[in-house]
C-alpha cells in the first residue's frame, strides 16, 4: 500500500521555489493542508486543517512539515492523543523539517499562539531534520523536541531555515531522507 503525503507548510505557505511545492508538483500522492490564513496563523485553524487533510488523505499518511507546520503537527497529535490512542492509526510518520523555537528572537509575533508546545510523544514515528545555522531553531532545540516527541534527529549541516532561501530546489537529499524514513511505499522520483 502506498503512503499518502500531506504537506504542512510554515507561515506564509511554501512558495513555488520551496522544496515542499516541488514535491507536491512532482507527485500525485502529495496534498497540502489549507488553513484559512497562511499569514495570520491561528493554532486552532491550523490544527483543524491538519485534521481535515489527514482524514481526506486516507490510511497510511506521512506528514511532511516545515517550520511552523511542525508545531501545528505537534499540537494536532496532542489533541488526537487526548481523543483516543487509535485515532492516530492513519499516520505512518512525520518528517519535521526546521522546527522553530517560539522563544527565538526571530520567531514571528503573529505565531505566538502556537506556544507552549506539547512535550509528549507524538504517537507515531518522527524524524526531525535540522540545520546547523537555522535562525529560528538551534540544533540543541531540535534535539530536545526529538527527545520530547519520541523521534530521531538528522542534521544536514549549514542550510539556514531549510526553505527557498536555502537554494535546495527539489531537495533530492530530503526526498531520500523521506524515503529512508517512510519506506519504499513512497514514490522514487523527487
Amino acid at each position: 500500500m502506498r503512503n499518502r503525503i500531506v504537506i504542512v507548510p510554515g507561515i506564509g505557505n511554501s512558495g513555488e521555489q520551496h522544496w515542499q511545492s516541488h514535491w507536491q508538483a512532482s507527485h500525485a500522492d502529495v496534498t497540502r493542508i489549507a488553513p484559512s490564513s497562511w499569514d495570520a496563523p491561528a493554532r486552532e485553524d491550523w490544527v483543524m486543517a491538519v485534521e481535515h487533510a489527514v482524514r481526506e488523505a486516507g490510511p497510511r499518511v506521512v506528514l511532511v512539515a516545515h517550520s511552523l507546520g511542525c508545531l501545528a503537527v505537534a499540537h494536532w497529535a496532542a489533541r488526537r492523543r487526548v481523543a483516543g490512542g487509535d485515532s492516530l492509526a492513519p499516520v505512518a510518520g512525520a518528517l519535521l523539517v526546521a522546527v522553530p523555537d517560539p522563544s527565538a528572537p526571530v520567531f514571528p509575533a503573529e505565531a505566538q499562539g502556537f506556544a507552549p508546545l506539547p512535550r509528549e510523544h507524538l504517537g507515531f514515528p518522527s524524524l526531525i531534520v535540522a540545520s546547523d545555522d537555522d535562525p529560528y531553531g538551534s540544533v540543541d532545540y531540535a534535539k530536545r523536541r526529538a527527545a520530547d516527541w519520541g523521534g530521531s534527529l538528522h542534521r544536514i549541516g549549514a542550510r539556514g531555515h531549510i526553505n527557498s532561501a536555502s537554494g535546495l530546489g527539489h531537495w533530492p537529499d530530503g526526498w531520500a531522507l523521506l524515503r529512508a524514513f517512510a519506506g519504499p511505499a513512497i514514490t522514487s522520483a523527487a
